[in-house]
């Protein structure tokens, strides 16, 4: 298999969603500090993350935006590994509005379908924050229809940020569809190519949303 990887590196100050605190990575327990407890070259470091869950490349679950929803614990591996997934290319220089149109004709059953913007290339500047293309409630709920089981795109939010209101995370997620957001790197994948995508959480009781490692998987010729 080749792989390839979809995912931002999660790492001290970088910013993924403006006024949400930046990550602060640290040592909870030095090399220094281990060689106590161990024989003499012998030394361990362990990490310690504060964050918010929306850090990084994340998957959405429908208890991020209802309270009675599945949450982070109560997703199955099969739901987000190993799925057959359609990408789709909407460079956002032509298109920022993704409506059904641009979804019509698509095998989508029980598939991922991953939507490539180059959005990405804006990480880590003032521009990736305002302006990013985004799906629109008519395509969320003709992705309904058609069986979807987990959308993903390389933007900074699949919805329209310019309001207040948040369809497109509403419709998918009352119909249990999975959301991927701030994918990069989906122009790696070739054109035509079948591949499997992957973005698995750890199981958190209580939490919605969580950076989650995303990454294709094409056969090797």
């Amino acid at each position: 298999m080749k792989f390839i990887d979809l995912s931002h590196v999660i790492e001290e100050g970088v910013v993924t969603y403006k006024g949400l605190p930046a990550p602060v990575i640290c040592d909870f327990w030095t090399r220094e500090e281990s060689q106590q407890w161990y024989e003499e070259g012998t030394s361990f470091q362990m990490g310690k993350i504060e964050m918010v869950s929306n850090t990084g490349t994340y998957l959405d679950t429908p208890f991020h935006r209802y309270e009675e929803g599945k949450d982070l614990s109560e997703i199955l591996v099969e739901q987000t590994a190993m799925i057959e997934a359609v990408l789709v290319h909407i460079p956002f220089e032509q298109q920022l509005s993704i409506d059904a149109s641009y979804f019509k004709g698509l095998a989508l059953e029980g598939k991922a379908l991953l939507v490539y913007t180059g959005w990405d290339t804006h990480w880590k500047t003032d521009n990736y924050y305002s302006g990013n293309p985004f799906l629109t409630a008519d395509a969320a709920e003709y992705l309904v229809t058609q069986g979807i089981k987990l959308v993903g795109i390389d933007s900074h939010n699949i919805d329209d940020i310019s309001g207040k209101s948040r369809p497109v995370h509403s419709i998918l997620l009352k119909n249990e569809i999975l959301i991927v957001e701030h994918l990069c790197n989906l122009g790696g994948i070739p054109k035509g190519v079948p591949f499997k995508f992957c973005a698995t959480p750890p199981k958190v009781k209580g939490m919605g949303t969580f950076p989650v490692r995303a990454y294709a998987l094409l056969e090797s010729e």
